[in-house]
């Protein structure tokens, strides 16, 4: 193995057989069949790890090929072009889940299949369409960092706004909640704003409710509230789309909200 292949897998833990091509100056071939043979080659003495077509994780020297576990945040990252991580994997990402999961879940324009790899599974989420007719597809995306690698990832005001848009790509209401309660901050002027770009009123009313409920921990002002409780459903709503749990009408909100997410029943008594 060349010194310039070595130093390209150090660099590149996980990588997409287009980010293997040749700078000018290379001695590695342009030849498309060509390169896909070299990168077979690696995978079969033990060097690569083949995750899915096109999707490669680096092995370590001293590492085992099949036992190696090649990073989740950066296969997700890299499934498509576009990925953004984002729902729960973001929160893991930002280091605020309640807990972990197996299941990690980008954004992208394309429309992939589920991916098994190693038990876990990769998930594509459609971008919001309401952002995608504003071209507003990038508003709350970040850049992080992992193992080197730059990685799009949702900000923890857009991460809020998403997981009660779609709580379903959050674990459930307990894990958002408690989840979402580890942050002691967050920039409400852009919650306020994305909330209203995705143009749902029921996401709004969440977000306010949300807010409501943590006025003083998270500082929040009347403007932000009087901002969102404008765009609030006319009639009431339940939490959950396709859900009609029973619970009580906050009618501040227009929300039918469960009574264990009113009383935070999970949390242990002192």
């Amino acid at each position: 193995m060349s010194t310039e292949v070595q130093e390209f897998f150090a660099q590149h833990p996980v990588f997409r057989s287009s980010e293997f091509g040749s700078p000018p100056g290379s001695r590695r071939s342009r030849n498309p069949r060509a390169q896909e043979s070299l990168l077979a080659h690696y995978v079969r003495s033990g060097r690569l790890v083949r995750v899915r077509r096109g999707l490669y994780g680096a092995v370590p020297v001293a590492a085992k090929p099949e036992s190696y576990a090649v990073d989740p945040y950066l296969v997700a990252g890299k499934l498509t072009e576009d990925s953004t991580l984002a729902y729960h994997t973001a929160l893991e990402f930002h280091g605020r889940a309640h807990s972990v999961n197996q299941v990690f879940t980008f954004l992208t324009h394309s429309a992939p299949r589920v991916l098994r790899f190693r038990g876990l599974t990769f998930r594509g989420v459609a971008i919001p369409k309401a952002l995608a007719k504003r071209r507003r597809e990038a508003f709350g995306v970040t850049v992080g960092e992992r193992l080197g690698l730059e990685v799009r990832v949702t900000s923890l005001e857009r991460t809020l706004v998403d997981l009660l848009d779609r709580p379903d790509l959050g674990g459930g209401w307990e894990e958002i909640w408690r989840s979402l309660e580890t942050v002691e901050y967050f920039d409400l002027d852009q919650v306020v704003k994305y909330a209203l770009l995705l143009g749902n009123a029921t996401t709004v009313a969440k977000v306010g409710f949300y807010l409501d409920q943590h006025r003083q921990s998270l500082m929040v002002e009347g403007k932000h509230l009087r901002t969102l409780r404008k765009h609030r459903p006319r009639q009431p709503c339940y939490l959950e789309r396709g859900k009609r749990e029973s619970g009580r009408l906050v009618a501040d909100w227009q929300l039918i909200v469960p009574a264990e997410i009113l009383s935070h029943s999970w949390e242990e008594p002192v």
